[in-house]
């Protein structure tokens, strides 16, 4: 018997750009002590007040199934938020809840994508984004960026790409640049998807860390709240990327086949976890800030200590948990870069050809270990670029 091409194909036939990172978890699972810079994973856990509203939700009996769209309160305040900061009117019913922005990617694509239709995304990509395309059954197409425009698309990257597409995703703040976009690269994409009628799928996961610029979401410019789906999750916000909950927002009839999506597919979030998320949300920015706090702080030290050196450049961090480090100077590629710094320093980082060929000679560093042993890593890896350099 055989296995469908669609979830056999879903990685593209190679490497799911993890390799590292497997390596890295394989040495530490066996006692050897590594230093992890590789996931978006927070250092701290998820505020014990949070796991306490979960854990009366739970008790008090919200364990049954939940209402298939998200309960009325998170949508509502999802909604609420959505409307805050980016000035498009959002009501409930422009809100499905989702086990994770994953999932509401994955969502999004089915309700914007046919079998066999074209479905853009930006190059570097976080490592899942072609998956996901292909999972649905669509064809993903590139829109390939260059690290002297910070990784940022323009109108005519996206123009050249555009003919027979359906949908264009992009990520702002941008997993694994940590580029925050600016209003003429959303401007560009506006333009791009109403020039050549094309959904827009906006991963805003990261709207909450943004430390240069302003978040800016392809959904509030002129045209685009009818044509943009807007992903969002609680994971990185709120440290809880364990819970699992995220949502898709955009217009109500999308919306309500989506609803028909997940009472088909994932039947909703359990409703203990969703009153928890609630709970983080009214507790407002000040906990968003908190959460946020160490990669901002982390950041402002490794700004300092790059400086101090002209070999690896830092391509500009305006926001997220990472850092893309531009190490073309040594001669090697990001893989090989990350696989000799695991070997040597036992420090995992990503090479930036898990994101994609245009990040080629790159890697990404998450800011996800606490500050003196970031300090002390982010140091090592600039000594080794030196060491390596000939």
């Amino acid at each position: 018997m055989e296995l469908s091409q669609r979830i056999t194909g879903v990685t593209g036939g190679g490497s799911d750009g993890w390799d590292v990172f497997y390596r890295a978890r394989a040495m530490a699972a066996a006692g050897e002590p590594v230093v992890e810079l590789t996931i978006g994973e927070h250092d701290i856990r998820t505020d014990p007040a949070i796991l306490n509203a979960m854990h009366n939700a739970a008790v008090a009996g919200h364990t049954g199934y939940a209402s298939v769209p998200g309960v009325t309160g998170l949508r509502d305040a999802v909604a609420k938020r959505l409307t805050e900061r980016t000035g498009v009117k959002t009501s409930r019913d422009n809100v499905v809840i989702t086990p994770g922005g994953q999932a509401a990617l994955f969502a999004a694509h089915h309700a914007t994508s046919d079998e066999g239709d074209v479905a853009l995304y930006v190059d570097p990509y976080y490592a899942t984004y072609p998956g996901t395309i292909r999972g649905v059954g669509a064809v993903p197409r590139a829109v390939v960026t260059t690290p002297e425009s910070a990784f940022q698309p323009s109108f005519t990257d996206i123009a050249k790409q555009a003919r027979g597409a359906r949908s264009i995703l992009v990520n702002t703040p941008n997993n694994p640049t940590g580029v925050v976009y600016d209003r003429a690269t959303v401007e560009g994409i506006a333009r791009a998807c109403c020039e050549y009628d094309l959904w827009c799928i906006s991963d805003e996961v990261y709207d909450t860390q943004v430390w240069d610029g302003a978040h800016l979401s392809p959904r509030a410019m002129d045209g685009m709240a009818d044509r943009t789906l807007v992903v969002g999750s609680m994971s990185k916000s709120h440290a809880m990327t364990g819970s699992r909950v995220g949502w898709v927002a955009g217009p109500e009839a999308v919306i309500a086949e989506l609803i028909n999506l997940a009472t088909h597919t994932t039947y909703g979030v359990p409703g203990y976890i969703q009153d928890a998320a609630l709970f983080a949300l009214e507790q407002g920015p000040a906990l968003e800030a908190r959460v946020a706090a160490p990669f901002k702080r982390r950041r402002q030290a490794a700004y300092a200590l790059i400086e101090g050196q002209n070999l690896v450049k830092l391509i500009p961090s305006g926001g997220a948990m990472y850092l893309m480090l531009d190490l073309r100077a040594t001669g090697l590629t990001g893989e090989a870069f990350a696989n000799s710094l695991l070997d040597t320093h036992r420090i995992a980082v990503m090479p930036g050809e898990s994101f994609g060929q245009a990040a080629a000679g790159h890697i990404r560093v998450a800011m996800t270990v606490e500050d003196a042993a970031f300090a002390t890593a982010l140091t090592q890896i600039l000594s080794f670029a030196q060491e390596v350099t000939p």
